[in-house]
């Protein structure tokens, strides 16, 4: 299982300068070979470097970085017509789409750049790595992480590296090959629903309370609308520092709740039952300010990982259609839209029961999930033959 690790580079003045001119001339170079490709109709990756090769030599770029940047670009327009294909970015004809298609892929000056081993090392005692630049290759740039990351990247680092920059601060973002853990029999499944009031409420009981963080996200709501009204230099600076500061919250706040019910699951022995959430902004439809909250929340990074956790540590995860199941009793199985009394009472209108709708609605997954989980392994079963 492929998982990264970031470390933060603390280069000294000089290393840092080398970095960032090593940044600006490489996504400079992609742009161009991005030029090439859309004047020649994207040509594969061995013809792409027939035409730019050289150029890129000439410009000061290493063997390896060269080929990194055409593949970089080349892997640019393979991700491109494939959304195009998926129609991501709008039916044929519409203007979103015609405007994506009418212009070469452009590339930030502060873009990822990839490295192989031959370009970046690692030397994990001194916590420093060697990389190359523009100015040639700088040793000794010393780097910061965690414990855990610094024992993930010794024991299973293997791959590619990005360095990439953020609010003038360089990054390495780091491949590592993590075993995944033998999938074992489940026990039951553990249901999970998701919302925005309680982010996540589990059939266990477990329940994270999202009223802290609504607020939050509305207070920087109207601070975004303030300053987006100011426009000037400064605003616009405390904006992409105010969107960085929002997303490191919320992917904190993912990571928690993730970790908290693989560990329940894992302690228990049981499985988890997620709802398919894919395309709910396109079928659901809301007011405007209930589509701000839930435009805002990252559901499908919360499944990401709940999935990549689960899977080291062997907990089996299925997704199931969450048609119904806000409306369905867990206890008789009756379907009534008007059972659902309040945002947060259940009545059941077949057998009476009362329950807090979201716990109601985890139990209706975990049932489910666990409906899946046996459909599945009946299939994989091989029919026995006919007795003669």
């Amino acid at each position: 299982m492929k998982v990264v690790t970031q470390v933060k580079l603390v280069p000294t003045p000089a290393q840092a300068a080398a970095l960032k001119h090593t940044l600006r001339t490489v996504n400079e170079a992609a742009c161009w070979v991005s030029g090439v490709a859309f004047e020649r109709g994207v040509p594969r990756e061995y013809e792409l470097r027939k035409h730019t090769y050289a150029e890129l030599r000439e410009r000061g770029l290493g063997a390896q970085a060269a080929q990194h940047v055409i593949k970089k670009v080349r892997d640019a327009y393979t991700s491109l017509h494939a959304n195009l294909r998926a129609g991501n970015l709008g039916k044929k004809g519409s203007k979103r789409r015609i405007k994506v298609e009418s212009k070469p892929i452009a590339f930030r000056p502060q873009a990822a750049q990839p490295y192989d081993d031959r370009c970046l090392s690692w030397q994990y005692d001194a916590q420093t790595v060697s990389i190359w630049t523009t100015a040639g290759r700088l040793k000794g740039v010393h780097f910061a992480c965690s414990p855990n990351a610094l024992k993930q990247l010794i024991a299973h680092r293997k791959g590619e590296s990005d360095l990439v920059e953020r609010d003038g601060v360089f990054y390495l973002i780091a491949t590592c090959e993590v075993p995944e853990a033998e999938t074992r029999e489940p026990g039951g499944f553990i249901g999970v629903d998701l919302g925005i009031v309680n982010i996540a409420t589990t059939s266990t009981g477990y329940r994270a309370a999202g009223r802290k963080l609504n607020r939050y996200r509305r207070r920087q709501l109207a601070l975004r609308a303030k300053l987006q009204k100011k426009g000037t230099k400064s605003a616009k600076r405390l904006l992409r520092k105010q969107r960085r500061t929002e997303s490191r919250r919320a992917k904190d706040i993912n990571h928690r709740i993730s970790k908290t019910i693989v560990t329940e699951a894992e302690r228990t022995g049981r499985g988890i039952s997620l709802e398919d959430l894919t395309g709910i902004r396109e079928r659901v439809r809301l007011r405007k300010p209930q589509r701000v909250a839930l435009h805002s929340w990252a559901f499908a990074q919360l499944a990401d990982f709940i999935v990549y956790k689960a899977r080291r540590a062997g907990v089996p995860v299925v997704f199931v259609d969450p048609a119904y199941s806000s409306q369905q009793c867990a206890e008789c199985g009756h379907v009534d839209r008007l059972s659902r009394v309040s945002r947060a009472v259940f009545t059941c209108r077949g057998c009476g029961v009362v329950a807090h709708a979201d716990r109601n609605a985890s139990r209706v997954l975990a049932r489910r999930g666990q409906g899946a989980w046996d459909a599945g392994r009946k299939s994989h079963v091989p029919a026995t033959s006919p007795r003669s």
